[in-house]
This record gives structure tokens, sequence and C-alpha cells, in this order.
């Protein structure tokens, strides 16, 4: 059903004296050293701004008012508006660098919708009419979300090959250590080698002049016992 626009503008009066009453609540808390309630957000005029509301206000703040002569769009109305803190951030919406937002003016029952990316405004869509100003709010977080997809999977590639590249990072040097290990293995088995062949040809050289030293053993001492017969010759014998 279609009201008459009087009644439409007093309806909507109602519903902004109720979310002023309920910004005043939050500020109250805030106020205080108590947390807000679950669910409540604060105004943009607070002591901790929302960061759209905060990075627009930093950017109008260095940019020259328009003057009487100027055409003022609504980019430069909202920057203006969001200067001089007039405006309530009901919503934002980021994807990447992208954002939307749905701001309202009380004061004269308006509400402001922005698409944005990296916090600089290149659409926004003036209503008075809150079902269009939600309906192109959607609208627009959509088409952030569609335009943040390429972003997000330069973000995810990124990430995935600086893990990689950690990878192989770490695979290298584990080589490298693998390759050291292998090099003094390789030199300490050569000299283990050089040493078995020393020690063998010492042990042969060895053997041979064992078996050359019991030869000599065995005739000296058939020298010896001829030697002590003919010393005992014709002498008795011990029974």
């Amino acid at each position: 059903m279609k009201y008459p626009l009087i009644v439409r503008r007093a309806m909507l009066l109602a519903a902004s004296c109720a979310l002023l009453q309920h910004g005043g609540f939050v500020l109250a808390a805030q106020s205080g050293e108590t947390a807000p309630l679950v669910g409540t957000r604060p105004a943009i005029n607070t002591l901790t701004p929302q960061p759209v509301a905060a990075a627009l206000r930093s950017a109008a703040s260095t940019t020259p008012p328009a003057t009487a002569g100027d055409a003022q769009g609504n980019v430069a109305e909202l920057m203006e508006m969001i200067h001089d803190v007039r405006l309530s951030e009901l919503r934002t919406t980021y994807n990447g660098s992208y954002g939307a937002s749905l701001f309202f003016y009380p004061q004269e029952m308006t509400y402001y919708v922005a698409l944005f990316q990296d916090k600089h405004f290149w659409r926004v869509i003036k209503s008075e009419d809150i079902g269009r100003a939600e309906a192109v709010y959607a609208g627009f977080v959509q088409q952030t979300a569609q335009l943040a997809d390429v972003e997000i999977r330069r973000t995810q590639l990124q990430a995935q090959k600086a893990y990689i590249e950690d990878i192989i990072a770490l695979s290298e040097d584990r080589a490298k250590r693998l390759q050291a290990d292998l090099d003094v293995a390789r030199t300490q088995q050569a000299k283990v080698n050089d040493y078995q062949r020393q020690t063998q040809g010492e042990a042969v050289a060895l053997h041979a002049e064992k078996e050359k030293a019991q030869a000599q053993l065995r005739q000296v001492q058939g020298e010896v016992m001829q030697l002590q017969r003919q010393t005992e010759f014709g002498l008795p014998t011990q029974k």
C-alpha cells in the first residue's frame, strides 16, 4: 500500500527519532568505561569514528570547500557532510579494498549510498526512500564482491607463492646440509679405505716377519739342543 508523501515523512521521522534515541544510549555507554551493548554500533561522531567516515573526513579536510559557483554532485556533497559530522553511518561492507556504505542524514531524512575503493568514493546515490537506499546498498555490496575477486585471488596467489618460496628455501638448505654430510662421509670413507689398505699391507708384512722369526726360532732352538747334547756327551744320564 502506498502512503501519501506527508505520511511517509512522518513515519520516517518517527524511525529517525528512534535511531537517534538509540544512538544516544550508545554514546552514553561509551562515555563511561563499560563496553557498548551487544548489537549496537557507535555513530561516526563518537570518540572512535568508523573507518570510512574517519578516512573521508580526513580527506575532506584537505579538499578546498566548494564555492557558490561550483557544481556540487553527490560525491562532493557527501564528502562535505562527512567532514561536518552530520551523518550517521548505518552500514559498511568491505571486500578487499572495495567497500559500500549506507549513510543517514536525520535532519532531512535522506540516505546516501556510497561505493568506494581504498576509501575513495566514486559513486554516491542519494535517496529519501529507505527501501531504494537499501536495495542500492545491496547492489553495491554485490558489486564490491565481484570487483574484489581478482584482488582476493591475487592476495591468495601471493601468499601461496611466498609459502612455496619458503619451502624451496628450506629444501635448498636441507639439500646443502645433506650434501655437506655426504662430502664429509665420502672424504672420511676415502681415509678409511686408505687406512685399511695400509693396515692390511702392514699385517701381511708382519705375518711374513712372524713366520721368518718362527723359522729362525726353530733353527736356534735346534742348535741349542745339539750343543747341549755335545756338552753332556759321556756324562751319566739321569734315571
